[in-house]
């Protein structure tokens, strides 16, 4: 199979974020999307082995912060390359508590918000596919675009972590 066709399936690039009482978690992922319009639904797959996967369990809540273009990689290399266990995410960055879960969110680079309590998790081997009700979700910049895994991929010159669905070895 010729694994470089994962790259043609397009996809977003977004902070997934939680909250369990006092610890927080956050990290990038590509794999979301909306799944139900009624009410509104999204999944996000979540590598087990993350400390975002750990804290969405036990908190039965997410949320998604849609990423801008204009994000730098020094801020996409900390969601996605580090792990919450070891290092605290929120440091140098602007983030608040969503509007209804008080979820942490990410305000810098942010497209828009989504906020989700899970309704069902499946296991598919190495993730968890959570599916999540949206319970709210606004518009943060509409003057900017949202940043998909292509642009990514080309113009950011992005890495892929090994627990993301598209890892492709080299």
């Amino acid at each position: 199979m010729d694994m470089k066709a994962l790259t043609k399936i397009q996809y977003g690039i977004y902070v997934i974020s939680s909250i369990d009482d006092e610890k927080m978690a956050a990290q990038l992922a590509n794999s979301v999307f909306q799944i139900t319009a009624e009410p509104v639904r999204f999944a996000v797959s979540i590598a087990k082995q993350n400390f975002t996967c750990e804290i969405i369990k036990k908190s039965g809540k997410f949320a998604i912060t849609a990423l801008s273009e204009e994000t730098p990689f020094d801020f996409m290399g900390r969601m996605g390359f580090k792990s919450g266990r070891t290092t605290n995410k929120f440091v140098n960055a602007t983030f608040t508590g969503s509007d209804t879960l008080k979820i942490p969110v990410f305000i810098d680079y942010a497209t828009a918000i989504y906020e989700a309590e899970v309704e069902n998790k499946i296991d598919v081997e190495t993730h968890i596919l959570f599916i999540g009700k949206i319970i709210d979700m606004k518009i943060m910049d509409s003057s900017q675009n949202t940043m998909t895994y292509d642009y990514y991929q080309k113009i950011k010159g992005g890495l892929t972590s090994k627990n993301a669905p598209t890892f492709i070895k080299k």
